[in-house]
């Protein structure tokens, strides 16, 4: 039996969903005639309560879109130091818009309203760069899936509007938290200038990523999505499977969470892990007591018995559950860590 635990990304259509793409009706999307496409574009702009949305190819470009659309060549964004849009997207920040990052040192890719406040550049101070937009990630994926507390990002709000800052949501994993959580999307959608969410990791799609703002702000990333290359055409057959997901997969996610948690629970009970992580949602990341097991010792175990997860780095070692890991597959992956040693 095969498990992979590498990330939620790599998950496979259900028949259910296959069947909504098969059957989708296209059309064009760079003449914005694909009635699939716009509907899965109204459905989570619906959902977050914000004007307009738009469907792109992966979530990289929709956060690379929404800071293009926020700032200025030399400018600079205050995001955390895990920040996904800082760590994972290429270098695209500086490359695609010319700013910079000012990275905090927050808490599992949290930080403080204070701590943004601090991090703002004096604007009449020509030396240093424009401070002119704050990044936020819930849930944060080098945090190991924290869920962000709704009451510091509404202080964060307070201090971009005190200080003229735009504000984006990277909510590639905002299903999680708000099942999680309970919230109401559309408190999201009152907060933020824009948000990003993914269908392509949780949600159990193959591609896609939206972006949903002011319609003023969707028409300029319209323009900014084809400069980037990610207009598609008859993408219905893949916007079809967001609108399944948003049917019948964001209830489920409280299966994933619920299967981290006994993850977490077996890793804590084993002698030779030196820490985990606090576990909110369905990522799970621990250390491993380098005197007692080496990490490539447990690594070739679980490749062993046909388990795979992933290194960080920094003796960090993530586990993601998901669509496609299964009650009986976690029951097996469960009896395999008690037996390593």
């Amino acid at each position: 039996m095969e498990i992979n635990l590498i990330s939620d990304t790599v998950t496979k259509p259900t028949s259910g969903m296959l069947e909504a793409m098969m059957n989708a009706k296209v059309g064009d999307d760079v003449f914005k005639n694909d009635p699939t496409v716009n509907e899965l574009e109204a459905k989570v702009a619906n959902y977050f309560g914000m004007e307009a949305a738009l469907f792109f190819p992966s979530g990289t470009m929709t956060n690379q879109t929404a800071i293009k659309i926020h700032t200025q060549p030399g400018d600079q964004l205050i995001c955390d130091k895990y920040a996904h849009i800082y760590n994972y997207e290429g270098g695209g920040v500086s490359f695609n818009s010319g700013v910079s990052c000012r990275l905090v040192d927050g808490d599992r890719g949290m930080m403080t309203a204070k701590q943004v406040e601090e991090s703002i550049n004096p604007p009449d101070f020509y030396h240093s760069p424009l401070t002119t937009l704050v990044c936020i990630e819930n849930t944060t994926n080098k945090g190991g899936g924290a869920c962000w507390d709704f009451t510091e990002l509404q202080k964060i709000r307070k201090v971009c509007d005190d200080h003229h800052l735009k504000y984006h949501l990277d909510g590639a994993r905002l299903w999680n938290a708000l099942v999680k959580k309970g919230e109401d999307p559309k408190a999201y959608g009152k907060l933020f200038d824009t948000i990003s969410v993914c269908f392509s990791k949780g949600m159990g799609c193959p591609v896609g990523s939206v972006l949903v703002g002011s319609r003023e702000l969707i028409d300029k990333a319209l323009r900014i999505r084809k400069v980037f290359g990610g207009g598609m055409r008859q993408s219905g057959y893949l916007a079809a499977a967001g609108v399944y997901a948003m049917d019948h997969h964001i209830d489920r996610l409280a299966d994933d969470h619920q299967k981290a948690e006994e993850i977490g629970a077996v890793l804590n009970a084993l002698d030779f892990i030196k820490k985990v992580e606090p576990i909110e949602t369905n990522i799970i990341i621990f250390e491993i007591d380098e005197s007692q097991m080496t990490s490539k010792r447990f690594l070739d175990q679980l490749t062993e018995n046909q388990v795979s997860i992933i290194g960080m780095g920094q003796g960090k070692l993530r586990i993601v559950t998901h669509l496609d890991y299964t009650d009986e597959m976690h029951l097996h992956f469960l009896k395999v860590l008690k037996s390593i040693g």
